[in-house]
């Protein structure tokens, strides 16, 4: 158990921008070979034929500009902010630790309600970082749309609360699932291996 919560030295490299810049790079790649997300992206069949590096390079996979666009604002927002907080080594094991194990939970439900999707994208993994970063930085405050002010920690739960409901919508294309579960691994990851409770940090700070 201590080691799960031995602490890294600090060092700050802008790991954020990187995996931005990664991001980007491979959808430009993927426009010149369309059938890469086959390989790229986690699916029940990737994972049959043994293509064991899906669950990580499913993170790097979008489907469009306006897909990524979303996703690496928010990184870019939230993730550097919260990779200075915490050092880049910490900010890394979070984010794949936290993505990974978003991609194989989704599988695991999917395959439980007899669903067979290719998932894509880092969405799960960029709420868990919107976690994050209304756990370090509670009483921040995000205007949305530039325009209405919502601290970090109610703006997590409203976020919460839309992507459950959504879940039944019955909108298509979004992995509602992955959003959810990107929340709960990024709240266990706070208990188990930093020693702190999400809940009590934000009732003390809001």
């Amino acid at each position: 158990m201590n080691l799960l919560k031995k602490p890294f030295s600090y060092a700050f490299y802008n790991a954020t921008m990187a995996i931005i810049f990664i991001n980007i790079a491979c959808l430009f790649i993927i426009q010149l070979i369309p059938r890469l997300p086959i390989y790229l992206g986690l699916s029940f069949a990737g994972l049959r034929l043994h293509y064991f590096w899906q669950p990580l390079t499913y993170l790097f996979v979008h489907g469009s500009w306006r897909h990524i666009l979303f996703n690496m604002i928010a990184l870019f927002f939230f993730g550097i902010k919260f990779e200075k907080a915490v050092g880049s080594k910490e900010f890394l094991l979070f984010y794949f630790v936290c993505g990974i194990l978003d991609g194989l939970m989704c599988m695991a439900i999917y395959w439980f309600f007899g669903m067979n999707v290719l998932l894509i994208g880092a969405s799960g993994a960029i709420y868990a970082v919107l976690f994050a970063y209304a756990v370090v930085f509670p009483r921040d405050v995000i205007y949305i749309w530039g325009i209405l002010p919502v601290q970090a920690p109610i703006l997590v739960l409203v976020y919460a609360v839309i992507e459950f409901l959504s879940q039944f919508s019955g909108r298509g294309g979004i992995s509602h699932v992955a959003h959810l579960s990107g929340l709960l691994l990024a709240w266990l990851y706070f208990v188990i291996r930093m020693g702190i409770n999400p809940l009590k940090v934000w009732r003390n700070n809001l």
